[in-house]
């Protein structure tokens, strides 16, 4: 890891142009964020985006929803989460550890979609590095399909369970073949896996939510939430169980 370690997850495969583009984005991220301190007993989310040309249709929606998430998990206690996310040729990137949302929603929009494959290796290697740095609390991945072994994303979702790290996946569409790498990966790390319907705008913002504040409080915050009728935070705490 260079000084920069913030973007520092690209592969060797990256194109100049990629680089520049890429650097140029998360540099003035940067700029925002050097600010930014982290609360000593701050719960840690990573957040995880598919940025390939596939993803472009909800992209918009992703990113307007994660301020509501720092909104809810600002009830339970202190979060801090990092924008982890990958597009085109072998180019995959990770913010700074950030507490406020609209930081990390500048950052998202400066992101645009690009064609290529998937890169959930590195997500999970980085999520794996992370915590063995520092406790993370959980991992949120966001994403619609799966090009890579299967076998070989097992075995580090393996790892990062047991580090602890459920991973909370959120497919968008129905590729089956994606379905089923997704489940393993939740069933593996102790997290759980999801559909979104887009018929239900609400449903990706009300278990990030759920997502955000178990991060922060855990499974009792959760039944506070259950208990007094979320949605998301039921649903989420079903899949713990």
């Amino acid at each position: 890891m260079t000084n920069k370690r913030d973007i520092d997850l690209k592969s060797k495969q990256t194109s100049p142009v990629e680089r520049a583009s890429a650097g140029s984005e998360i540099a003035a991220f940067l700029k925002d964020a050097n600010a930014t301190t982290n609360v000593a007993r701050a719960g840690r989310l990573v957040i995880a985006l598919d940025a390939t040309m596939s993803r472009q249709p909800t992209w918009d929606r992703a990113c307007s929803l994660q301020g509501e998430m720092f909104a809810a998990a600002g009830k339970v206690g202190h979060l801090t989460m990092q924008l982890v996310y990958f597009r085109g040729f072998g180019e995959c990137a990770a913010s700074r550890w950030v507490q406020d949302g609209d930081t990390l929603a500048r950052l998202m929009t400066r992101i645009d979609c690009r064609g290529g494959q998937t890169q959930i290796r590195k997500v999970l290697r980085h999520a794996i590095d992370e915590t063995k740095r520092k406790k993370v609390q959980a991992l949120v991945y966001i994403g619609d399909c799966v090009e890579e072994d299967v076998d070989g994303l097992c075995a580090r979702a393996g790892e990062l369970g047991l580090l602890g790290v459920p991973a909370f996946i959120f497919q968008d569409g129905r590729d089956g073949h994606a379905e089923t790498a997704f489940r393993e990966i939740a069933r593996l790390t102790g997290g759980a896996h999801f559909r979104l319907d887009e018929g239900a705008p609400g449903e990706l913002a009300a278990l990030l939510k759920a997502a955000a504040v178990f991060a922060t409080g855990g499974r009792p915050e959760l039944e506070k939430l259950t208990k007094g009728g979320d949605a998301g935070a039921r649903r989420l705490l079903a899949h713990l169980r």
